[in-house]
């Protein structure tokens, strides 16, 4: 990676590893050019002090960079090193430096600044060492040196605090904005739910308004039809004996007429049809074939294939309207012999196939006998974003085929 692009403290420490060890080498260089052999023992001494107090504190362990007392007693050491170096020969301030690179790096605010301080003091004695110090100027001038030194060395160090306290609060900032916006979008997430609901809740209000209106509407002409019908026919068997051979169709009337009627008022009180009140899908269509087959007298054969599982109520109303009037049309028109109903629970859809063996017609033409059977069973399985397919001829017989989505229907 390169340095520029690794983080503030991979930078540090590449600085603090890499600035001391070259500069006490070229230093070690120049004091074996210029040194006597008497001093050089005592230059090579210090200078190795200095090296292996860096390797064995700092670069042998540089997990101790991360605890706080242990750099400080490192860095005290380097300090007290350097200083004994200067006491020893000024020509050694030019190692402060490094002392400097450790104290901006491994101190904490605010003991950096007594410990630059004192790197400071030691760098300004070294640098102040040619000035007489007999002389009232002399001082002055070498307390001004140091002072200079330490107005510096803290003023710097005050700044990169500074800078450093601006660094965290914008991370602290980013990190609060990016807080909030998570918060902002599991806001907008909850209000789209609550749109979607109130969305559900209006089309519910919507359909409850409809069904009240179909409620006054049939109560006042279907439902009195009916039951006008009822009447007459029960005034008739009292008043004249039905004939014998009248009797099953008389009483099919009846029936019918009566199970209208109570369709009728189920249907706009939003309850399930009748044979599904009580039952599953497969067993209603059982039970609607069976009553169609008594009132006709054609055979029916019901078939459920696949695995039985719950759906919707509102796709079983389809699927069982669609029985009830796709074996309504084969008793109008088809003229046929036998029927055959086939419910297929199928991987993510449900499929009702009607078919009789009749008299068929022709799909691209007018629904047989002018009604609107067939465009209502495909309005309704559509409605669920289901599928409706006529498959008929004449002479071949018919097939309806509805299929709806076994999740029900979209929102």
């Amino acid at each position: 990676m390169k340095l520029w692009r690794a983080t503030p403290e991979m930078r540090a420490f590449v600085v603090m590893t890499a600035v001391p060890y070259p500069l006490l080498a070229v230093l070690v260089i120049f004091r074996v050019v210029g040194s006597t052999d008497e001093s050089l023992l005592v230059d090579l001494g210090l200078c190795g002090l200095a090296a292996v107090w860096m390797l064995v504190m700092f670069t042998l362990r540089p997990d101790w960079w991360e605890r706080p007392r242990i750099m400080g007693v490192f860095f005290a050491g380097m300090v007290v090193i350097t200083a004994i170096m200067v006491a020893w020969d000024p020509y050694y301030g030019l190692f402060t430096p490094a002392a400097y690179i450790f104290g901006f790096t491994v101190v904490g605010w605010p003991r950096q600044v007594p410990g630059l301080a004192a790197v400071a003091v030691v760098a300004g004695t070294a640098q102040a060492s040619h000035v007489p110090k007999d002389t009232a100027f002399g001082l002055t001038v070498t307390v001004s040196i140091v002072v200079v030194n330490i107005v510096m060395m803290c003023g710097a160090a005050w700044v990169l605090h500074q800078a450093e306290k601006e660094r965290q609060r914008r991370i602290l900032a980013h990190a609060e904005l990016s807080r909030a916006n998570k918060l902002l979008e599991a806001t907008l997430a909850e209000n789209a739910g609550l749109h979607a609901q109130l969305l559900s809740q209006a089309r519910e209000a919507g359909v409850l308004d409809e069904r009240q209106r179909m409620a006054r509407e049939i109560h006042d002409t279907l439902a009195q039809g009916l039951t006008g019908i009822i009447t007459q026919l029960q005034a008739a068997e009292q008043m004249h004996e039905v004939p014998a051979e009248w009797r099953r169709p008389f009483a099919a009337v009846k029936g019918l007429a009566r199970e209208s009627l109570a369709e009728a008022r189920r249907s706009v009180d939003a309850l399930r049809p009748e044979p599904l009140e009580a039952a599953r899908l497969s067993d209603a269509l059982a039970d609607v074939a069976e009553r169609w087959s008594k009132l006709h007298g054609l055979p029916v054969r019901v078939t459920t294939t696949g695995t039985v599982r719950p759906m919707p109520p509102e796709a079983e109303f389809a699927l069982l309207r669609t029985a009830q009037e796709a074996l309504a049309n084969v008793a109008k028109h088809a003229d046929a012999t036998r029927a055959g109903v086939t419910l297929s629970y199928l991987e993510r859809e449900v499929a009702l196939d009607v078919r009789d063996d009749g008299r068929g017609f022709d799909p691209g033409e007018h629904e047989p006998g002018g009604g609107f059977g067939l465009t209502i069973m495909r309005q309704r399985v559509e409605g669920l974003a289901g599928t409706l397919r006529i498959e008929s001829e004449p002479g071949a017989g018919t097939g309806i085929s509805a299929r709806v989505p076994s999740a029900g229907s979209p929102a």
